[in-house]
């Protein structure tokens, strides 16, 4: 008795056409449901990047308002 090992082809194929198009759905929804441009840095690498950038300098205005804002609050609590 020996040992057969059949294949389907054409099964593996659809198969494997299926599973690239759940993965672009995927993405696709994703994005979608995110409302963002870039979800990931595999969507724009320069432009997340960037948006860092831009988040970092923001992040550091707010520190220095409210350092300010706490030096005029001990000016006005000294007088």
């Amino acid at each position: 008795m020996g040992l057969r090992i059949n294949t389907n082809v054409t099964a593996l194929n659809a198969q494997r056409s299926m599973s690239n198009t759940r993965r672009a759905l995927d993405k696709s929804l994703e994005r979608l449901s995110s409302g963002n441009r870039i979800n990931s840095a595999g969507d724009d690498a320069a432009g997340l990047a960037i948006s860092e950038n831009l988040r970092a300098q923001i992040r550091g205005m707010r520190q220095a308002k409210r350092n300010a804002q706490d030096g005029i609050s001990m000016i006005q609590v000294s007088e």
